[in-house]
């Protein structure tokens, strides 16, 4: 089961655009609860509906639910197949039913935020296979900065959050959980090369399909909506929300890798390297 993380605008999108034109596997927008769904495991208190209004998330309007182009009662008949009542088992019926709905056999899971909890989601699907994505974090930076959800505007805030993401994702890694490290720079660069090592790394056959994905990321990302709160108020616009993944929907250009340094000042610069130089030289990226 691929489940991509990284630390946001990193290319995890674009990963998952290119995952998913594979002929058998369907990856869903961002779920987000992975993490809640480990702790409900190792709790152990937990039944199916518990575990459905997690995953549904009923009555939160930042809710992913609408996103899945599933239904509740879809769900339930899928969990209701399973006995005895699992919690790993029952997570395995959603990917199933949403690869289903695409008529594919095998489903995936790309959520940013996930790279923090690696070993919680591995103890929960052993199977899962983690590709964390990895850019420069100043260009990272740079295109999560005018973002709704960046933690902030402020270049030491947005380096603090790249650092302790990507060095969580390293962290499981030299802890032995199943972690490929793919760069942006190597996807944009050398695409065929990058997504070779990736189906290596999940044990399927590559397929050339992945890189049109291109002539498919429209149709995908036509299952995005927006957020709307119970009283109608309109949280994200639906356009915007499509607008800041609109590059998917091109084919690839490696200029893109170093775009960030005409958006970045100088002392921006300086003061990312202050924060997180130690990771960028560890990464191999040069410092400026």
């Amino acid at each position: 089961m691929p489940v991509i993380v990284g630390a946001p605008r990193s290319g995890t999108t674009l990963l998952r655009m290119m995952l998913d034109s594979h002929p058998a596997i369907a990856i869903p927008p961002e779920t987000g609860f992975l993490p809640a769904c480990a702790a409900l495991a190792e709790a152990g208190t937990a039944d199916a509906a518990a575990l459905i209004d997690l995953i549904e998330r009923p009555g939160d309007p930042w809710s992913s639910w609408v996103d899945f182009g599933l239904d509740r009662a879809t769900l339930a008949e899928a969990l209701g197949r399973i006995r005895p009542f699992d919690v790993a088992g029952d997570v395995r019926a959603f990917y199933r039913a949403y690869a289903a709905r695409h008529g594919k056999p095998l489903g995936g899971d790309k959520t940013p935020a996930h790279v923090a909890a690696i070993p919680a989601i591995a103890r929960l699907l052993p199977e899962a296979r983690f590709i964390h994505l990895i850019r420069d974090g100043r260009a990272a930076a740079a295109s999560l900065r005018p973002l709704w959800f960046a933690p902030g505007t402020d270049i030491e805030t947005l380096a603090r959050h790249w650092r302790d993401l990507v060095a969580a994702g390293r962290a499981a890694a030299a802890a032995g959980h199943p972690v490929l490290e793919l760069r942006y720079e190597a996807l944009l660069a050398e695409p065929e090369a990058a997504l070779r090592r990736a189906a290596a790394f999940l044990r399927i056959d590559y397929d050339p399909a992945m890189l049109r994905y291109h002539e498919r990321a429209a149709t995908r990302l036509a299952e995005h909506q927006g957020r709307v709160a119970a009283d109608g108020t309109v949280l994200l616009d639906r356009d915007r929300r499509l607008d800041q993944q609109r590059l998917v929907r091109e084919p690839l250009r490696p200029a893109r890798a170093e775009a960030w340094r005409g958006l970045l000042t100088p002392a921006e610069i300086r003061a990312f390297g202050v924060v997180a130089g130690d990771l960028l030289a560890e990464l191999g990226y040069r410092p400026d």
